[in-house]
């Protein structure tokens, strides 16, 4: 039997990236860009994008794509470029959460 309506037929396994494919270092820099965006639109969305053309030093058709999400073609030097711009202090954080995932590499080596 099919599922009803608003009826979810996958339960996420706690990240989407890991079940969409993505390796876990492939997950990782999509995570970091996406959180860095979500950083960069909270800033942005104060000014018109008359105001972002001059901030940013990007013509409109660039500002219109960060405004709408469209950053698939931008590199996170670009982002954290935006971010310099914005004023915004890019802070990362690197705790080691997983250790197990080197304990197994190193395993599988035969270290």
């Amino acid at each position: 039997m099919a599922a009803g309506r608003g009826e979810p037929n996958h339960m996420t396994k706690g990240n989407v990236l890991d079940d969409l494919g993505f390796s876990r270092e492939q997950a990782m820099a999509l995570k970091f860009k996406a959180d860095l965006y979500q950083a960069i639109l909270k800033h942005a969305r104060k000014y018109s994008p008359k105001e972002l053309q001059v901030i940013l030093a990007e013509p409109q058709p660039r500002v219109s794509e960060l405004l709408n999400g469209k950053i698939a073609n931008k590199s996170v030097d670009k982002l954290l470029c935006y971010a310099g711009r914005l004023g915004i202090e890019a802070k990362a954080r690197f705790p080691q959460t997983n250790k197990q995932v080197v304990l197994r590499e190193l395993a599988a080596a035969d270290i």
